[in-house]
């Protein structure tokens, strides 16, 4: 589970959507982070979307996305264009093309291509699912060291439950549904934080840390893993602070972060604690 923000070349990216809210704000996400890199990024649209109306859903005030379209760093297209002129989906033409416009895009001076591929191309085509899921979960030679990055964004309103979850689990990585949220997942030895903990998720940043603190108090260790956080406010470094100081709470925590993160904990007093552990780790 990533956070769209920390994708990088060689991810194969599944993210469902059931608002169109939601999928705005992870392709605009993905494409600006795109741009910041170097990147070059195409976007492949819901076909019922007008061209404008896509450019519309990921264009801010400011030159960078006009230059980037002007340039052609920032295209946006459709499946039918890129398997063009054949007007059957096959794997194998997909395939081909996705290297192609990898190699173009780095004989352009570009660091790599990175693709947000809205699924409905799949009714659009007329293609059938399983042929789709073929391509899927067959698709690893693609980014094999490949300066390629892809998500696979899938509309829950469509596509069936079972074929949503199958997906979600072919994919190498998972998104966060929306930019702003956090994931709590439990582990044998601690907790593992993905997303934003800012004053939206600061009630459930401190309930995960509380029960997963209380939870392994009797282990003497724990280990608090925040390195997929891509943003760490000062009120929830200094609850976690707080919370390790409780009487319930384990005789050591060890908390995995970036530098920054680690720079703020010390600076709320982390430092002050001889069992709380800051080991830094670079994603």
């Amino acid at each position: 589970m990533l956070p769209v923000q920390q994708l990088g070349a060689g991810d194969h990216a599944f993210v469902s959507y059931g608002c169109d809210h939601a999928a705005r704000d992870i392709v605009t996400t993905f494409a600006w982070m795109g741009l910041a890199q170097q990147e070059k990024v195409v976007i492949f649209a819901p076909p019922q979307l007008k061209e404008e109306e896509v450019w519309a859903r990921i264009d801010v005030p400011g030159p960078l996305v006009a230059d980037a379209r002007r340039r052609g760093q920032l295209a946006v297209s459709s499946m039918r264009t890129l398997i063009h002129p054949q007007d059957r989906f096959t794997a194998a033409r997909q395939w081909q093309r996705i290297e192609e416009e990898t190699d173009q895009a780095l004989d352009e001076g570009y660091r790599g291509l990175r693709t947000y591929i809205d699924m409905h191309w799949v009714p659009d085509l007329s293609a059938d699912v399983d042929v789709m899921m073929h391509r899927e979960t067959h698709a690893d030679h693609l980014f094999a060291d490949r300066p390629y990055t892809e998500i696979c964004a899938y509309d829950t309103r469509w596509f069936a439950p079972d074929v949503l979850e199958a997906m979600h689990h072919a994919h190498p990585v998972s998104l966060l549904s929306h930019t702003g949220a956090l994931h709590t997942e439990s582990s044998p030895h601690g907790l593992r934080l993905v997303g934003e903990a800012d004053v939206a998720t600061r009630e459930q940043f401190n309930a995960a840390l509380r029960k997963t603190l209380a939870g392994k108090a009797q282990a003497g260790q724990v280990s608090v893993d925040m390195s997929r956080l891509v943003f760490l406010s000062a009120a929830c470094a200094e609850d976690l602070v707080q919370l390790s100081c409780d009487a319930s709470s384990p005789e050591h925590v060890r908390v995995l972060c970036r530098p920054q993160q680690a720079h703020l904990l010390r600076r709320v007093g982390a430092e002050h604690l001889s069992h709380l552990v800051l080991s830094e780790v670079s994603c």
